[in-house]
């Protein structure tokens, strides 16, 4: 195994490139990361638990809060509805 096919395992981040499948449940801190609206987890920490993100019109603070394809995200003033970001499998 090379070092950098040991890295990728390692990483709890997903690839730039990275699409939730439609059948796997998607936590907000995840969901954040995936987006672009922070880099790591521990800035989605920050924002979630600091009562910055919105989700269904409602202040979430639960950072593994499991995420369905018909919630919608706010952050920031932006909105993100997170079945734009799930693949169409």
């Amino acid at each position: 195994m090379t070092d950098d096919a040991a890295n990728a395992e390692q990483s709890d981040t997903p690839p730039e490139n990275a699409q939730p499948s439609a059948g796997k449940p998607l936590q907000l801190d995840q969901f954040l990361k995936l987006c672009g609206v922070v880099e790591t987890g521990g800035q989605a920490k920050q924002l979630i638990q600091g009562g910055e993100v919105m989700l269904n019109d409602e202040v979430e603070t639960r950072r593994r809060k499991k995420l369905s394809i018909d919630d919608i995200v706010e952050v920031f003033g932006n909105v993100l509805p997170v079945a734009e970001f799930f693949s169409a499998e």
